[in-house]
């Protein structure tokens, strides 16, 4: 494991792959889970994360899958900084690469479907409101509750418990989806929404509409606070 770069690629395209699959699953038109609902998209990405894990653990990373939780590591005194460039590029190229597999897996469908919205939401997150600071303030509560778990789930005292990692984290991500995703769509992973908007611009997906790249900010730069904040959160109360 040189940098670690081969398993995070690998891991982020299979959780965009999956997750932003069930998202297509559900909203492009003629799709055989059409209209099947919120529970469907929050299921399929948290199993999409505990295959991503899966796949980046077994290719040789530490199956961060998300830029957040690498520098959360990294400030928490966890993780190399020689690292953090490798592994956020891969999380950012892997989400790309999972994005243009989701557009292809559904080929026949973008232009069946003439919702623009719906499209875009196939590729990165838009709010249900559009009000910037609530907006922000949701994903900084939902990455805070990601990041705080998953610093958790490290400790020695859960680790002393074998439990299966990244099917709690999967579990986790689930739970966000549920509670908190309703108000943003929760990206709380800077390349799970960068990535495929990126995607979603260069793309010729018959008439997809803008990217939104006025609220592109907000999916990026609120999980990074919600991240620092759950690493203070988490050193002050002694959970590392």
């Amino acid at each position: 494991m040189p940098n670690g770069f081969t398993g995070e690629f690998l891991g982020t395209a299979i959780l965009i792959l999956l997750g932003n699959g069930s998202v297509a699953n559900v909203l492009l038109t003629k799709s055989k889970g059409h209209a099947s609902g919120w529970i469907v998209i929050t299921a399929g990405w948290g199993f999409a994360v505990m295959c991503g894990i899966l796949v980046a653990l077994s290719a040789g990373s530490a199956g961060h899958l998300n830029p957040v939780v690498t520098l959360a590591f990294y400030a928490a005194g966890n993780f190399p900084a020689a690292q953090i460039l490798p592994y956020i590029s891969a999380q950012l190229c892997g989400a790309i690469l999972g994005s243009v597999l989701v557009y292809l897996a559904y080929l026949p469908h973008w232009q069946k479907t003439l919702n623009a919205e719906d499209k875009l939401a196939a590729f990165c997150t838009s709010p249900a409101i559009p009000n910037l600071p609530a907006n922000i303030i949701t994903e900084v509560i939902a990455t805070f509750v990601l990041v705080i778990v998953v610093i958790a789930l490290g400790s020695q005292a859960v680790i002393s418990t074998n439990m299966a990692t990244p099917l709690i984290v999967g579990l986790l991500v689930w739970s966000l989806g549920i509670s908190l995703g309703g108000p943003t769509g929760y990206a709380i992973n800077p390349a799970r929404d960068l990535g495929p908007r990126i995607a979603h611009a260069l793309l010729p997906i018959a008439g997809k509409g803008s990217s939104q790249w006025s609220y592109a900010f907000v999916p990026v730069l609120a999980p990074l606070l919600g991240g620092l904040i759950a690493v203070g959160v988490a050193k002050s109360s002694g959970m590392i």
